[in-house]
């Protein structure tokens, strides 16, 4: 089937797309030259950070390899991508939530929208779409509980999520 080329979007289009309550998408500083670069990580000055800073990890995701099906009851994920890019599906399951049943889907990257929270109750898949390692922090608002993980699991084919996975090959 043929279609037309949609425009690109703005970094701040992109932003009002966001169509999941208490979703919210964070563009990072980058400065660079010849040496290198600097990217901001955290500025706890920023409403990104309003429930503050209490745990961080890093992650990694292989090539084409996916993770999720997840969910959390207590706390909100928030992902920062370092290197590679990150395709990341969420579900939003909350009953109270003015946006229950929406699926929507982010593609993140060290060089676009970089930072995202995925807030308490709403699942989340992600996948390693680049063609080397996915690297990213996640700092949720609580720190990780060893002994009574605040995690739920589903396999990433269920009955479920009404989300399909797309095959690899392009257009």
């Amino acid at each position: 089937m043929e279609y037309r080329q949609q425009p690109s979007l703005t970094p701040e289009e992109q932003v009002k797309l966001v169509k999941i309550e208490g979703v919210k998408l964070r563009f990072t500083h980058v400065l660079g030259d010849d040496r290198g670069t600097i990217q901001e990580v955290i500025d706890v000055r920023q409403d990104y950070w309003t429930n503050g800073f209490v745990y961080l990890y890093k992650g990694t995701c292989r090539p084409g390899k996916f993770k999720g099906w997840g969910v959390h009851d207590f706390h909100d994920d928030r992902y920062m991508v370092i290197d590679g890019e990150m395709l990341l599906v969420l579900y939003d399951e909350r009953e109270n939530s003015s946006t229950k049943g929406t699926v929507q889907e982010f593609y993140l990257s060290s060089t676009g929208v970089s930072q995202i929270t995925i807030p308490k109750g709403v699942w989340h898949l992600h996948q390693n779409i680049g063609l080397r390692d996915l690297i990213f922090l996640n700092s949720p608002t609580k720190p990780y509980n060893h002994t009574n993980p605040d995690k739920r699991r589903l396999p990433v084919i269920n009955d479920k999520i009404p989300y399909k996975l797309r095959p690899t090959i392009g257009w």
